[in-house]
């Protein structure tokens, strides 16, 4: 029995080194094989492994690869060629010489620095002629004298404000009433939405989303302005809200008011953020461009002071005899201002007094009996297009020099009542003036024969030739 047992053992043995053999064999055997037949799909291998060609996969990773590697080390180059190419495409059209169109370009690519860094001053004034009386549009719906205005950055809606608490939003091209927002009785401040005295200033921000209005009521609405609903309402000014102005590109909004101080707001997030101090007198208006700063008029005080936020610093100016209403940018370089003894200035922020000054520009004559208050100003931003407006009917027309070094009228453009505030479209195409019987501020005079109301001046362009004749003659 033992001897069956250890027979099967050695036999098991035996066969397994058997095959243990045969398969060392096959082993050594396939690296060496030429060819090798597989069934079915299988592929076939090849003599040598530098002969084997990649799969798909493989070159798809491979060119990916090269194309990462090309747009990390060129893409900046490729975006400045393209760019050139579509100035050259878009200035073919109109030029025919090559060398023109290079120039073209250049010009193109300096105003593009300048207009970033807001030192851009274009000449367009040039090109304007005096509008055609017949054409200018009389938009009636305020029931007291119109204090304020906006034009919204797409040239759509107006939006104005008055005495009788109101706010209205204008169809510019239908120059129809598309909403209103109603005034409210003294005392129902907690209960009516809107405002419950005079609407003395408003702004819109750039991107159209937010509409702030303000007034003697000492609170700061904010609108929606597609749809007129009240977002918010800020408090802190402890008298008139005189000016509001947003800084172009964001949603920061800066307020000033007679109590004397400028406070900034962050629109977006309904917060408080700042007050700014040192005016002596009631501030009468505010500007506000691309940089974090503004520019406000001090009235009585007599000056006006550029508030650099960053910096935590303020630049004063002095030059006027009289109580400074109003101020407005051209650009981050030059602004201008009107004061209550008839003159208008140019300044420059380099130098503290101004650069021009033109007394009595809306008097007939010399005589202080007659003067007539600046009351408003506008200026096409990054231009040489200057307007101003007082109670002697007539709206006037300005050029800036060169350098701002003077300052020359145009044209002036018939209008009856107080101008209490102008201001162009974006696009140039527009002047629009708010009109009253009475002064924004107070009631020293009444013109019976004036309309509260809003008027829309179409700009009109002269034709090349004249435009070239009338460059010539500035120059």
């Amino acid at each position: 029995m033992s001897f069956f047992i250890r027979k099967k053992h050695n036999n098991n043995s035996s066969v397994d080194s058997s095959r243990k053999r045969k398969l060392e064999k096959k082993k050594t055997k396939l690296p060496t094989q030429k060819k090798g037949k597989r069934h079915g799909d299988e592929e076939i291998e090849s003599d040598s492994d530098d002969e084997r060609v990649p799969s798909r996969a493989e070159k798809d990773v491979v060119t990916s690869e090269e194309e990462e590697e090309e747009t990390a080390q060129e893409k900046k180059l490729r975006l400045t060629k393209e760019y050139l190419a579509r100035l050259a495409e878009e200035e073919q059209k109109d030029k025919e010489s090559k060398e023109i169109d290079h120039d073209a370009i250049s010009h193109r690519l300096k105003e593009e620095v300048l207009e970033q860094s807001g030192r851009l001053l274009k000449k367009v004034a040039h090109e304007y002629s005096e509008p055609d009386v017949n054409e200018l549009c009389v938009l009636r719906g305020h029931k007291l004298a119109v204090t304020c205005l906006v034009i919204s950055s797409d040239c759509k809606h107006i939006y104005s404000g008055s005495k009788d608490c109101s706010v209205i939003k204008w169809n510019l091209e239908t120059r129809k009433k598309e909403c209103v927002i109603p005034g409210g009785r003294k005392g129902t401040e907690d209960k009516h939405m809107g405002h419950t005295d005079h609407v003395l200033c408003m702004a819109i921000s750039t991107n159209n989303k937010f509409l702030a209005t303000g007034g003697k009521d000492k609170f700061i609405h904010i609108w929606k302005p597609s749809t007129c609903e009240l977002l918010h309402t800020f408090r802190g000014h402890r008298d008139s809200i005189t000016g509001l102005a947003f800084r172009h590109g964001t949603d920061l909004l800066f307020s000033a008011s007679s109590d004397r101080s400028v406070k900034l707001w962050n629109v977006e997030d309904s917060a408080y953020m700042e007050t700014l101090f040192g005016h002596q007198d009631a501030i009468t208006s505010i500007d506000s461009l691309v940089r974090e700063r503004a520019i406000t008029s001090g009235g009585g005080d007599r000056s006006i002071r550029v508030w650099k936020v960053v910096e935590e610093s303020q630049l004063v100016f002095q030059g006027h005899k009289g109580s400074i209403d109003c101020v407005k940018f051209l650009n981050e370089e030059y602004f201008f201002s009107g004061a209550d003894d008839g003159s208008v200035a140019l300044w420059n922020l380099g130098k503290k007094r101004p650069l021009v000054v033109i007394p009595n520009a809306h008097n007939q004559s010399s005589d202080a009996a007659n003067e007539n208050w600046i009351a408003s100003l506008a200026t096409l931003h990054s231009t040489d297009l200057l307007a101003s407006g007082s109670k002697d009917s007539r709206i006037r027309v300005w050029r800036a020099e060169e350098s701002c070094k003077g300052l020359r009228p145009l044209f002036d453009i018939p209008v009856i009542g107080f101008i209490n505030c102008l201001q162009f479209s974006s696009n140039g195409a527009y002047l629009v003036a708010a009109v009253g019987q009475e002064h924004k501020l107070g009631r020293w005079w009444r013109i019976k024969e004036a309309r509260n109301s809003i008027v829309v001046i179409p700009l009109k362009k002269k034709s090349p030739d004249d435009q070239s004749d009338g460059s010539e003659e500035g120059e």
